[in-house]
């Protein structure tokens, strides 16, 4: 397949690896292309999620979009940073005719019980609740749109470094458990379980989740 993946921070740079591994093409839009190691299957391109038009220029003839920007947690300005550079990303990929658009979510709007969400609770750290919250924001946004076939994939609370098993649990709209603790999931089985939604699409216009 021919991939459009907008960030290659930390988790987009395991979605970045992932993808390359299963031998797709991938273009990965970001602000500074030469920090990216060169590879045959992948094509740098410099970019910037606040320029709707010169990211819809870039996107023609994929097969799927995937945002992964993220602009920091500790931005002063991350929650309204993020929520627009989303919501850009996702109106590039509608101006540019591609169908198939998928967002590396937060967990932060995973219900922990019937109506909260798991950004509203008094443990939910407060220096990532900006950021949180505009992603939050984001996804009710996405949710309104009906012509592209979109997904949001939200990880566990706990997202590290940490080995590829591609053994994980997938959810919907709450938060996975492991047992009294919150779930986890490593950012390289993030990407597998990306990776396995951009191959065989399951949740069209649906958000979901992942744990061990």
């Amino acid at each position: 397949m021919k991939i459009a993946l907008i960030g290659a921070g930390y988790v987009g740079g395991q979605i970045l690896k992932e993808a390359t591994d299963r031998g797709h093409q991938v273009t990965v839009i970001v602000r500074h292309p030469e920090k990216l190691e060169p590879h045959p299957q992948v094509n740098a391109v410099r970019g910037d999620v606040f320029d709707v038009d010169g990211l819809a220029q870039i996107l023609p003839g994929h097969d799927a979009v995937i945002s992964a920007y993220n602009p920091g947690a500790t931005h002063p300005n991350a929650g309204k940073l993020q929520f627009q550079g989303t919501l850009n990303t996702m109106a590039a990929a509608k101006k540019a005719g591609v169908k198939r658009f998928l967002v590396v979510g937060g967990a932060g709007s995973l219900e922990v019980a019937p109506g909260v969400q798991l950004v509203d609770t008094p443990h939910f750290p407060a220096e990532w609740k900006n950021a949180a919250s505009g992603l939050r924001d984001a996804l009710a946004e996405i949710r309104k749109e009906t012509e592209l076939d979109w997904t949001f994939f939200s990880p566990a609370a706990l997202l590290q470094p940490g080995e590829r098993t591609g053994k994980f649990r997938l959810g919907g709209d709450q938060l996975l458990m492991e047992g009294q603790a919150p779930g986890r999931i490593s950012t390289a089985d993030y990407a597998v379980a990306m990776l396995d939604e951009v191959e065989n699409p399951k949740h069209i216009r649906r958000r979901f989740t992942a744990a061990y």
